[in-house]
Parts: structure tokens; sequence; C-alpha cells
């Protein structure tokens, strides 16, 4: 079972700041609460015209409020850890689409992943690791069926996911999506990352575990997962090269121009 996200250790920013190794703080806006008029246009404010006209071209407005919790979130998250204006950042992508800090060059450096589902984006920073994803899921998806697990699970979880009694199947698929994308999201190779390649290893483990095809080219020691609830609906996987030092996760809820909340 996953661990609940709000017995996570709350963020502590200046703790996070001295270049603690394992730390990674996770930072989670259930952004469908806020239905300000003035603080959604505030969102927007802080976005460059290119982002509002991604924004823009968004057909459906559940899309458009994702978009922009999205970018809401990560430039008012990352200004929490340097002086810089949230309007001021800029980001550029990796050749596989992972975004990261353009300019300003932060000091430390700054290393994040985003991810975002219906009801919650978080945002997962850490001042030590550049190999961090993160992954959030909504529960609600109708798509967590067999046929999606055989296309892009390893013959490992594809063994282990139909032993299960068919009442647990569904948590196991979610577990096993959400940290195969935490760890290609680290990687930042995405869908070049052959899915099969690897796999994640929950039965009867004190931690997670992840092994790899020898034709990947990787070495497990050096990784760290957790796997997190989020909410009733939302299932949330992390996935860092600590070079094997411990995870050491922080949370918190958190609403950007607002302030934080009680998980």
């Amino acid at each position: 079972m996953p661990d609940s996200l709000a017995k996570l250790p709350a963020v502590d920013v200046a703790e996070t700041l001295t270049l603690c190794p394992g730390r990674v703080d996770l930072w989670c806006f259930f952004y469908q609460e806020v239905t300000d008029p003035e603080l959604l246009t505030s969102y927007r404010a802080l976005m460059t015209p290119l982002e509002c006209a991604r924004h823009d071209r968004f057909h459906f407005e559940r899309d458009r409020r994702l978009f922009l919790a999205t970018r809401a979130l990560v430039r008012t998250v990352l200004s929490q850890y340097v002086a810089v204006d949230p309007a001021d950042w800029r980001f550029a992508e990796g050749s596989h689409g992972k975004p990261y800090v353009h300019s300003p060059a932060p000091l430390p450096p700054l290393y994040f992943n985003l991810s975002n589902t219906l009801g919650l984006v978080v945002c997962a920073v850490s001042t030590v690791h550049p190999l961090l994803g993160v992954d959030a899921e909504s529960l609600d998806r109708a798509s967590a069926t067999a046929d999606i697990a055989a296309h892009y699970f390893s013959a490992l979880e594809l063994q282990a996911l139909r032993a299960l009694p068919l009442a647990q199947q569904k948590e196991r698929f979610f577990a096993y999506w959400t940290l195969k994308e935490s760890y290609i999201k680290a990687r930042g190779l995405g869908l070049a990352l052959p899915l099969e390649q690897f796999s994640f290893l929950l039965d009867d483990q004190p931690e997670i575990r992840i092994a790899f095809d020898p034709r990947l080219s990787d070495e497990p020691s050096r990784w760290r997962f957790a796997l997190l609830s989020g909410s009733v609906q939302h299932l949330l996987a992390v996935g860092v090269d600590t070079g094997g030092v411990p995870l050491a996760l922080r949370a918190i809820r958190y609403v950007p121009l607002v302030g934080a909340l009680s998980l």
C-alpha cells in the first residue's frame, strides 16, 4: 500500500537549501479548489506571451485550467528557493521534452519535475539530484486495463499483476504505471526508453526496487522510489537517482500566490 502524503514532514526550504542528499520537496496544488477570478487572472499574468498563446489553444476549459495551474505552480514554487519574481523564470526543454530552468540561473541549482492530472498538479524540487521524476495519476481513469499493461509493462510486472485477485489489480496497475512514469521522467528520455526493459518489484519488499534488462544500461542500486497516496483520488510516484542515498521526502499543500495549507 502507498504511504500517505499527509504523513510526510513539511517542506522546509531553508533546510533544502543546505543541499541535503536525498532531499526532495513535493509541492501539491489541488487546483480545482481555486475559483477566485482575480487569483486566476493573477496566474495568467505570470505567464509569457508564448505560454498564454499555448493556454488559449486548448479547446476545453478543463485543459486550460490544468495548464494555468501547472505554470503558476512551477513559477511560484521556484521563487520560494531563489529571490526571483515568478514571472521572470524562463524554461526550456530537453530533446525528449523534460523541462528545465533556462534563466535566470539559480544558485544553488534547482532541479524540478512536474506532473499534472485531473484535480492535482505536483512540482518536485531538489537542490542536489538532477535525475528526478514525479508522476501523479487520477484513480478515476477508466483505462486501467490488462490490454494497456500488456503493451507497457515488463513480463515480470505482468506476471505479478495477473497473479493478484481481480479486486487488487487496479491498484497494482496504477502503482506500476506511476512508478514507471517517474523513472522515465527522471531519465528525461520519454518513451524512447523501452518500458518493458525495466521492472518494479513490489511484492514482500520493505522498499520499492527496480530491475533492469541487460540491454538497458543503468544501475539499480543508485535509484530510490516512493509511492504516495495524495488523496482518495490521486496516486503519486517519485523516482530519484540519489546514488544510493535514502530518499528524504518533504511535502506541502500549496496554493500559488496564496501560500501553504495543511495536507
